[in-house]
């Protein structure tokens, strides 16, 4: 059994470098992304899909939970982290302004230590999810959840964790389903370079 860890699809907001609201869907880009990685996981035995309630990351999650046949369900605790009233606006207005700082927090949002605390609820929420499953389990969140858990809580060991990371949409990161939670393929986009009908290799 293992954990396939997910970005949802791109959307125009990602493109066009803002910050997101709960409500942004999946741009044309990131429906095709979607579509794919649905493709790519079809014939994969999931046991379950695991997703946050933004509608982009559903709209990802239902792709490949129509494709497997897997039951889908939706958890808060795996929402992007609350930007609060900087949702909408482009990264290039911000100036001087960090909002991945380590002591920032932005208005009306999340401080990064109270994003953390919510990852850490959303990975024990998904452990008992996988206690005594036999197949996968596929986790369709977002990019700085991911980053969490790839600094925080998973074993690394073999690849460069480089501060910043930027994990690409709907790439697939797989992690053994046991302590120490070690990732055995890292954000893994091979299904983005396939053509249609064509399957690539979990």
């Amino acid at each position: 059994m293992a954990i396939l860890l997910i970005r949802h699809g791109e959307t125009e907001f990602n493109a066009g470098r803002v910050i997101q609201f709960p409500d942004t869907p999946l741009g044309p880009t990131g429906v095709a992304q979607a579509e794919r990685l649905a493709r790519r996981l079809a014939s994969h035995s999931l046991d379950l899909v695991l997703c946050s309630d933004y509608r982009r990351a559903r709209m990802t999650a239902n792709a490949v939970a129509a494709a497997t046949g897997a039951p889908l369900v939706e958890t808060p605790s795996l929402r992007e982290r609350n930007f609060g009233d900087l949702r909408g606006r482009a990264y290039a207005s911000l100036g001087t302004l960090d909002p991945f700082a380590a002591d920032y927090e932005p208005p009306n949002g999340e401080s990064w230590a109270a994003f953390h605390a919510r990852v850490d609820r959303a990975w024990e929420e998904l452990r008992a999810h996988a206690a005594g499953r036999t197949g996968d389990i596929a986790v369709v969140t977002h990019g700085l959840v991911l980053r969490s858990l790839l600094e925080r809580r998973l074993d690394t060991t073999g690849f460069l964790i480089e501060p910043g990371l930027v994990v690409a949409n709907t790439s697939v990161t797989i992690v053994d389903a046991a302590p120490p939670w070690r990732v055995a393929r890292l954000a893994c986009t091979e299904h983005l370079a396939f053509e249609t009908g064509t399957a690539a290799a979990v």
